[in-house]
């Protein structure tokens, strides 16, 4: 594990047991709480996308559309991360063509250059090793970089569109350079809440503002902080109450969780005590992304404010701090596109 992310871990430790000893206390009126944002936020602005090539992201978004990245030719990254869905999918779990449903729901990759694990098990720790686990994965594109780059230098529309990118045209490192360009380019700046982070007062309604409020009173900022708004911890599903399916066995049981292929960490680590222990989503453009969860369990924000609050606080909010909240994760919608071209 890599020093950033045990410092994230180690920030998420310190904030659980600030919010555990403050349990009783009141949510601070809104002027206090958040109606400027304070010196020490615990979440940033999110980052600038890396400074790329602008035509080498445009061959990475053509090849990202294309099917010729399967070894079947029927299934493209883009038919998983939808572009008008925050770059991830609208069903509970993808079920691409001629092939079995996903484990898990598939996660966006707005921002994911600035990711440290992918994942909702954490097992691939680059942007790099998780593109290459797709491309042979039999139930995703199912085919090599070798067969890839033999299928686009036989294409003479894409033969020619490298070679005006590459001075040695078609390669398995340029496929791969282009394609991890334009996942890299994903970056969502512009959200309100950024905005006001950065000054902008009136960038934010009353309502968020009020759920900002109560999502750092009530300890959300515990795992949900940091420029992402969360995506550099694990955490348990069911840290105060056990969830619905995390009471499983041992590693090779057989129980409804594990036949759904989600058993978290312990499909890593082979550990039982890793169960049900998730990379924790970032929440950047969480509005656009349901369903929600890793088994694409619940439809909606307000489903889910209320069921974390429940599973992960041991809190129950009312109505009107629900829809306060669910205004906040909404500010957290920025403009995703093929930023950092030069």
């Amino acid at each position: 594990m890599n020093a950033r992310i045990l410092a994230g871990l180690a920030a998420a430790c310190a904030l659980a047991a600030s919010c555990r000893s403050h349990e009783s206390e009141p949510i601070p009126p809104l002027a206090a709480a958040a109606a400027a944002p304070p010196e020490s936020d615990p979440i940033a602005p999110v980052p600038e996308p890396p400074r790329q090539d602008a035509a080498l992201i445009a061959l990475g978004a053509q090849l990202f559309d294309s099917p010729l990245l399967s070894g079947d030719g029927q299934v493209a990254c883009a038919t998983c991360h939808l572009s008008d869905h925050g770059y991830a999918d609208d069903a509970a779990r993808s079920r691409p063509e001629s092939r079995p449903a996903m484990a898990t729901n598939t996660p966006g990759l707005a921002n994911a250059a600035a990711l440290d694990v992918f994942n909702w098990n954490g097992r691939f720790t680059s942007l790099e090793e998780h593109l290459d686990a797709l491309i042979v994965n039999p139930g995703v594109q199912a085919t090599s970089w070798a067969e890839i780059a033999s299928r686009l230098d036989a294409r003479p529309e894409l033969r020619a569109r490298f070679e005006s990118v590459f001075a040695d045209g078609v390669s398995v490192a340029n496929a791969r350079a282009a394609l991890l360009a334009f996942e890299r380019s994903l970056a969502s700046p512009g959200a309100a809440f950024d905005r006001w982070l950065q000054g902008e007062r009136g960038a934010l309604s009353e309502s968020a503002l009020r759920g900002y409020g109560v999502f750092k009173s009530y300890g959300c900022v515990s795992c949900h902080q940091g420029a992402l708004v969360g995506g550099n911890v694990f955490a348990r599903l069911g840290v105060m109450r056990p969830y619905p399916g995390s009471e499983g066995g041992g590693a090779g049981s057989r129980d409804s969780g594990d036949r759904r292929g989600d058993r978290g960490r312990m499909d890593v680590t082979g550990l039982a005590a890793d169960r049900f222990v998730f990379r924790v989503p970032s929440l950047r453009n969480v509005a656009l992304t349901p369903p929600y969860l890793h088994d694409g369990s619940l439809p909606s924000l307000e489903m889910v404010v209320g069921v974390m609050a429940t599973y992960q606080l041991g809190r129950a909010l009312d109505v009107e701090q629900i829809d306060d909240v669910v205004a906040f994760l909404a500010s957290l919608t920025g403009t995703i596109g093929t930023g950092g071209g030069l």
